[in-house]
């Protein structure tokens, strides 16, 4: 599918073009994923350089190639001072050109399982884009809206940071019609700080809101104030359990929410009191585009559980595991552990891998957490990592920490049976989803097949 000339494009970026002039079909940053129509950006980071990958690639791996200096390739050539900020240009200006409703949403939890939430509603009265994966950062923002298309009808643009100003330029890019903020809780904090940086930080998402924009903001979150003040004049959606909020959380369980004083019950295929509190973001952001309430229930009710975030697992010997591994911080923590206190089961036990990027605090905040599951009735706690191991200690008895992840899978199939629940969590770094796959009944009987076989 045609998409832009090379030289229209080398104008969009102040580029020079060095060879054919011809259409091409999108970009794309990935050498192991060649694409002989599309426009290849050469970028750099600490640990890599697509100059050097690119130079010695097969002659057909893209149209043309975005560089900042020439290189010893026969396809055709872009010249940038820096391929990394012309791929957000570019980014900007095909923006532009794309006039139905863009949401973006940034905040330290729940921001993917309510971008999940809104494709489960849209993609039922509509083609909504919307961010593949966690791509939301400066590669993936961009990456994400060049692949807008006339056929889409609405955008959903996820934007993550670990330092300040990231957001900023992320929504100058993205110009949305609706911003949203989950919350801020202390997460990055070796970036921001400390919690009124995250906060801060998470506010820049209002700066390029339009005046004629709407804010979303979660009512209930300790600087709720402070993003109403950074909105301005434009219109704002609250939600949250805070009495006055738009989109009012009634009660958790079973979830009521009240919209323009109509009460409307809720059934969600998720766990936990955040996500009630995740589709009433979901609500409060598609309401900001005049989507009707019993499209976006309906739409919630049909969303099927993200991988890695609070999945109920088979688990052998009968068990059950819940895998909420995808990523963890103090606060979606403190989520998983009150899920998990409420599971009916004569074993509860949590499986926590260390919580990255918390910079100072790091020791104390794994230790609040191991004394927060001790409160809340847990009856085991197995860390794996040497920060946790802090966590394994504040709960005392019945806690074990582990520094080789075969060592912990291998303790947990011994304690495995049908009276247990096990709850998954930890940094994306930890791996804590293979421990997970681990335990689960599916691998447990292929472990077995294969020890029969040998």
């Amino acid at each position: 599918m045609s998409w832009l000339t090379l030289q229209v494009i080398a104008d969009l970026i102040d580029g020079e073009l060095r060879g054919e002039n011809r259409m091409v079909s999108g970009v794309f940053t990935d050498t192991r994923k060649p694409d002989s129509d599309a426009l290849f950006f050469a970028l750099q980071g600490p640990n890599f350089n697509a100059h050097e990958v690119v130079a010695n690639a097969p002659v057909d791996i893209a149209a043309a190639l975005v560089v900042e200096r020439p290189v010893d390739h026969p396809a055709t050539q872009i010249i940038v001072d820096d391929t990394r900020l012309a791929l957000g240009r570019l980014a900007a200006a095909w923006r532009q050109r794309f006039s139905k409703p863009v949401i973006a949403l940034t905040g330290s939890n729940g921001k993917t399982t309510v971008k999940e939430m809104m494709w489960s509603v849209l993609r039922r009265v509509g083609n909504p884009l919307v961010t593949a994966g966690n791509l939301n950062n400066d590669i993936g923002v961009p990456l994400t809206l060049l692949r807008l298309r006339e056929e889409h009808d609405f955008a959903v643009i996820e934007m993550g940071a670990n330092h300040p100003g990231e957001i900023a330029s992320l929504t100058e890019m993205v110009r949305p019609d609706v911003a949203l903020i989950t919350n801020a809780a202390a997460a990055h904090l070796e970036g921001f700080g400390d919690l009124e940086g995250v906060a801060s930080a998470k506010g820049e998402i209002f700066s390029g809101l339009d005046q004629s924009g709407v804010a979303v903001i979660n009512a209930d979150d300790q600087f709720a104030s402070f993003w109403k003040t950074l909105a301005g004049n434009r219109r704002i959606i609250t939600f949250g359990s805070s009495e006055g909020a738009d989109v009012f959380i009634q009660d958790f369980s079973p979830p009521k929410i009240v919209v323009e004083k109509q009460n409307y019950p809720l059934n969600l295929t998720l766990y936990g009191r955040h996500n009630v509190m995740n589709a009433a973001a979901a609500m409060a952001a598609l309401l900001a585009i005049d989507l009707k309430v019993d499209d976006i229930l309906q739409g919630l009710e049909n969303m099927l559980p993200v991988a890695g975030r609070l999945t109920l697992l088979q688990g052998a010997q009968g068990s059950r595991v819940i895998d909420d591994s995808y990523n963890a911080n103090p606060t979606s923590v403190r989520a998983a552990i009150e899920v998990l206190a409420n599971e009916p089961a004569d074993k509860r036990i949590l499986v926590l891998g260390d919580m990255a990027e918390l910079g100072d605090a790091a020791e104390a905040l794994h230790a609040e957490v191991g004394q927060v599951a001790k409160q809340a009735g847990i009856d085991y706690l197995f860390t794996y990592g040497a920060l946790s191991a802090a966590a394994a200690e504040a709960f005392g008895e019945n806690a074990l920490s582990f520094l080789e992840q075969e060592q912990l899978i291998e303790h947990l199939r011994g304690v495995l049976d049908s009276n247990t629940v096990v709850l998954v969590k930890g940094s994306r770094m930890m791996r804590m989803d293979k421990v997970a796959v681990e335990l689960s009944q599916d691998n447990n009987a292929k472990q077995q097949e294969h020890h029969h076989a040998a």
